[in-house]
């Protein structure tokens, strides 16, 4: 027997997918990406206690595992085009930020997939473009809007947001 119970939607890629819990006779937690939902399979002894942090869990890992195929993709287009690359980057939980440089390092949050993949390259574009120029001043718009001419359109898209 399987009871289902509907907790919340999520994003992925900007698109919000119905999150279902399912208890059935499963060893592990496990997590099915459907068409137009996500399906938690959890096992049944877990029916009766609170399974908001393991549902939390399994949502940051499909995140980091999007994120390090997704990532990987938009970085290598956007060394491609500024001809130059960070010496490092890494997929990192940031609290409250998309992502940020250090040095000549980037962070990027794992939880950037929840928004559109222009969203993502436009963060990735803004952070190599923090490398070159680290002020946000008129030659770092400059500069970004020479390789994203419509930037504001994000950056509006991205109010409230750190990165």
């Amino acid at each position: 027997m399987k009871k289902e119970s509907i907790l919340k939607s999520v994003k992925i890629f900007g698109v919000s997918y119905e999150l279902k819990v399912l208890y059935k006779r499963v060893k592990n937690p496990k997590l099915d990406l459907k068409e137009k939902s996500i399906e938690i399979s959890l096992p049944t002894k877990y029916k009766k206690i609170q399974n908001d942090i393991i549902i939390e869990i399994l949502l940051q890992k499909m995140y980091d595992a999007i994120a390090n195929k997704e990532l990987e993709v938009i970085m290598e287009k956007v060394r491609t085009t500024l001809k130059f690359a960070p010496e490092d980057y890494k997929i990192m939980r940031l609290d409250r930020r998309l992502a940020k440089c250090l040095a000549n390092r980037i962070i990027i949050n794992p939880d950037i997939v929840r928004y559109r993949k222009e969203i993502m390259e436009y963060v990735v574009f803004y952070e190599f473009c923090r490398l070159k120029i680290n002020k946000t001043s008129k030659k770092f718009y400059d500069m970004l809007r020479q390789y994203m001419p419509n930037y504001e359109k994000y950056e509006f898209e991205l109010v409230g947001v750190n990165y």
